[in-house]
Formats: C-alpha cells, sequence, structure tokens
C-alpha cells in the first residue's frame, strides 16, 4: 500500500471502510419495504405484471396470433359478453385479455432495457465529468443541455422516423435522450462526494482515480440512481406505449398496449373496452412504478425527511 510523500494525516486514520453484505442490506430494504404501505403495494403489483409477462404463453386462454372474426367485437363479461372471451374481443376477433398479456411483455422489456442502458451511459459520464472537471465536463454538459432542449417525445419521434419501427430501434430512439437525466444526477452527486474525507483518504492512499470512483464514491451514490432508475422506467413505458400509438413503436404483428389503444380509437363509443382496457392496465403499472420509486426515496435518503419535517 503507497502512501504519498510518506505521510498519512492524523485524521485518515479515523476513516474506516465498512464492507457491506449485499444479501444483508436487501434482506433490511425489503423489511423497510414492507412497513411502507405504498412501496409496498406498488413491489407487489410490478412483480404481479412482470410474472404475467413472463408466463404469458402459460395464462393466456388464447394464442397471441388468434383471431376469430365470427366472434368479433364481443363486449366484456360484466357489459354482457361471455367468460370465453372476459376482457371482450377487438374489430378482427383477438381476444382482448391475450392481447392484454402479451402486450406487457414489451412494455416491460422496453422500460427495463432502456433505462438500463441509460443508467449505465448516464452515470458513466456523469462519473467521468463531474470528477475530473475541464473540458470533458463542459464538452459532455454542454452536449446534454442541447438534448434538453428538445421535448422527449418529439425527439424520440423524429429517431424512429429516421430509423423506421423496431424494437431495437425503439431502445435506440428513448436512450438516445434519457441517459441524460443519469448524467445529471450522478455529475452533481460525484461532484459533492469528491470533496469528503473519505475520498481524500483514499487519494493519500495512493489508489487510482478510477478505483476510487468505482469503489469509493459510486457506491455512496447509487441509491439516488437506483430510485432515479425506477421512476424513470414509468416514463419510459409511456413513451413506449405513446411511439407505439403512433404506429412508431415495434412492427404491428408484434401487440403493444399503445397499438391496443390506437387500434380502438375508431370504435371508441361502440366497443369502448379496445382501447379502455389497455389503458387501464397501463395506467396501474406505471402507477404502480411510480408509487414503489417514491417509497424508495422516502426509505433510502433520509435527507428528505430532514428537509420534509423542518
Amino acid at each position: 500500500m503507497t502512501i504519498k510523500n510518506g505521510i498519512v494525516p492524523a485524521k485518515y486514520y479515523e476513516v474506516s471502510y465498512k464492507k457491506s453484505n449485499l444479501i444483508t442490506n436487501l434482506l433490511s430494504l425489503l423489511g423497510k419495504i414492507k412497513k411502507h404501505p405504498t412501496a409496498l403495494i406498488g413491489m407487489l403489483t410490478i412483480i404481479a405484471y412482470i410474472l404475467m409477462a413472463v408466463f404469458a404463453p402459460f395464462i393466456s386462454p388464447y394464442s397471441v396470433k388468434y383471431s376469430d372474426l365470427s366472434a368479433r367485437l364481443l363486449p366484456p363479461v360484466w357489459s354482457g359478453g361471455t367468460w370465453a372471451h372476459p376482457l371482450g374481443t377487438d374489430q378482427v376477433g383477438r381476444d382482448l385479455l391475450t392481447q392484454i398479456i402479451y402486450g406487457s411483455r414489451i412494455s416491460i422489456l422496453v422500460g427495463f432495457l432502456t433505462v438500463l442502458i441509460s443508467a449505465s451511459i448516464g452515470t458513466f459520464l456523469g462519473a467521468i465529468a463531474g470528477y475530473y472537471r475541464g473540458t470533458v465536463d463542459t464538452v459532455i454538459s454542454r452536449f446534454a443541455d442541447f438534448l434538453l432542449s428538445f421535448p422527449f417525445l418529439i425527439f424520440a419521434v423524429g429517431v424512429m422516423a429516421v430509423l423506421g419501427p423496431g424494437f431495437w430501434n425503439l431502445i435506440l430512439a428513448l436512450t438516445f435522450k434519457s441517459w441524460v437525466e443519469f448524467f445529471r444526477l450522478v455529475r452533481g452527486e460525484v461532484l459533492e462526494e469528491k470533496n469528503k474525507e473519505y475520498v481524500e483518504a483514499a487519494q493519500a492512499l495512493g489508489r487510482s482515480n478510477g478505483a476510487i470512483i468505482v469503489s469509493e464514491i459510486l457506491p455512496n451514490i447509487f441509491q439516488s440512481i437506483f430510485v432515479l432508475a425506477t421512476l424513470r422506467m414509468g416514463y419510459m413505458i409511456i413513451m413506449e406505449a405513446s411511439l407505439s400509438y403512433l404506429g412508431l413503436g415495434v412492427p404491428p404483428d408484434i401487440p403493444t398496449w399503445g397499438s391496443l389503444i390506437n387500434s380502438g380509437r375508431n370504435h371508441i363509443f361502440d366497443a369502448y373496452w379496445i382501447s379502455t382496457l389497455p389503458g387501464i392496465a397501463l395506467v396501474i403499472l406505471v402507477l404502480s412504478i411510480n408509487l414503489f420509486g417514491e417509497g424508495l426515496r422516502d426509505i433510502l435518503d433520509p435527507r428528505l425527511k430532514v428537509e420534509g419535517s423542518e
């Protein structure tokens, strides 16, 4: 272990590096979530949606390609329909429950991948810009400001118009701008953390800048990144549904909630269920994600509680 100038100031001896156990922290977090009603409800609902998406072929009453023109525009069971199609059928005779179940796959997968890629890019660039500052920080920050000048949906529509419909094109269009939120958060957090004693202690012990960023700073700001990622996932799901509604998402043969809502817009008065029920499924998922994210913020960021009590 190398010590700069052969001397370590006395205050650095007081700094201790505590290695937390991941499983212990996870169990502790779950215990706190159980005591937070809105976070618990949100988490359980999200888990239910994920299970629905994963096991869609086993729980859906029909095949995703099923269509019966003789059963078109059947109402839900509570409006006089049959239990053979509990949520009714659309204008080409597809079972709406099956379409909603399979549609959850695209929404959840797009939301997860977009947030994962955006968080990775934004965290990397934010850490570099916040720690090193200088020209790198200026260039990245000005580019981020440039992207922020465009409304998100309009920007995504423009990118999809150039790239064309497709799953990975949709991921690219959403990721191209969504990393900025993570960049701004991480940059600000790193600027604050880099002047604290534990970072100065690591520098005095001769640790490299990369090791300090990865091993010392990022673990201390991970909670903030995780909370933002949870909240942004709901927004990305809405963006995916919006692009699919406009016909700019995945190919039309793949069911999505946005395309289902769009397909029922001409039947809003005589077959309200085609647009309404996928919309309700979308609202419930996004609301649950937001409830879970807000609950995590209350649990993981004690500073908010202190500020709120003042």
